[in-house]
Formats: structure tokens, sequence, C-alpha cells
């Protein structure tokens, strides 16, 4: 169990102690994606969706997802996060949605579950948005793309 820090020596689940770690400048990017049909998909590239504006709903989910993290993820620390940022790209050839988050903080532990959540939360509001056009839309692709500051540096995923 050594291996795993969310673990003490008993096996007990626990939170971290970051106490002793240095302040730095964390950075993290995720990404994940939405496919979807052509009609969906035209719908919400054309603002045509009965409930509104979807990405911009789902922009500001994101980012208050990427708030909540420590509040749906049992140990994660609750940060002061510097920046949010949600953004969109459509992958016309495949009819999807690409979601990006990016999560910063100045402070003793990463952000990368913040940027995850981010992404998690835009994603599923986007589902919700076009559900009555689509239910059979599919998330796929969330990952870690790259991530910086702290003990460990700069982590980046070879192919983002």
């Amino acid at each position: 169990m050594s291996d795993f820090t969310h673990f003490n020596t008993n096996g007990d689940a626990v939170m971290v102690d970051i106490s002793e770690k240095e302040n730095t400048t964390r950075e993290a990017l995720a990404k994940g994606k939405i496919r979807m049909s052509k009609e969906c998909f035209v719908l919400v590239q054309n603002g045509g969706m009965k409930k509104g504006d979807v990405l911009s709903v789902a922009r500001i989910a994101g980012i208050m997802g990427a708030k909540k993290t420590s509040d749906l993820i049992p140990l994660c620390h609750i940060l002061n996060l510097t920046k949010v940022e949600i953004d969109f790209g459509y992958l016309e050839e495949e009819y999807a949605i690409e979601v990006s988050c990016v999560a910063k903080t100045l402070g003793k532990t990463g952000v990368e579950m913040e940027a995850l959540t981010g992404v998690n939360v835009a994603l599923l509001t986007i589902y919700d948005m076009c559900k009555a056009v689509d239910k059979s839309m599919e998330i796929t692709g969330i990952r870690l793309c790259r991530k910086t500051g702290g003990k460990s540096g700069t982590f980046e995923r070879e192919e983002d």
C-alpha cells in the first residue's frame, strides 16, 4: 500500500498531509469529448436547441464543477483556484464536441482533479441539454493532458 498516498500503513483511507509542502504555481489541462448524431450536432452548432445556448451553459457548469471538486471527491483538498477556463472545439468529421478545462492555483497540491471534474461536468451538461434530441450520445476520451508545478514537475501526454 505504500505506493498509494491516500492510504495509511493500516490500509485506511486518509487525506494526504500537505502541510509541509511548498506553495508553487500549479496548472492542469484535461480534455474529453461527446459524440452525437448529426442532427444534434448541427442544432448545438447553430444555437437551435430549445433549452438554449448549450455551450454557454456547459461552460458555466464546468467552472462550477471544478470549484466543487472537493465536495465531490472525498479525499481531495479544498483549493483556492485562481483560474478555471472551459473551451470547446467542434469535431465536424465525427459529430463531436471536445471540451477542455484548464485549472490553476498557487498552492501545495495539484489541480488535476479540478480540471478533470470541470471537463466531466461540462460534458454531462451538454448531454443533459441535448438528450431530448439524441439519447445515444457518447462521452469518451476523458484524460489529463498536461500538468505543471509541484515536486513531480511537468507531465505532458504525448498524443495531446
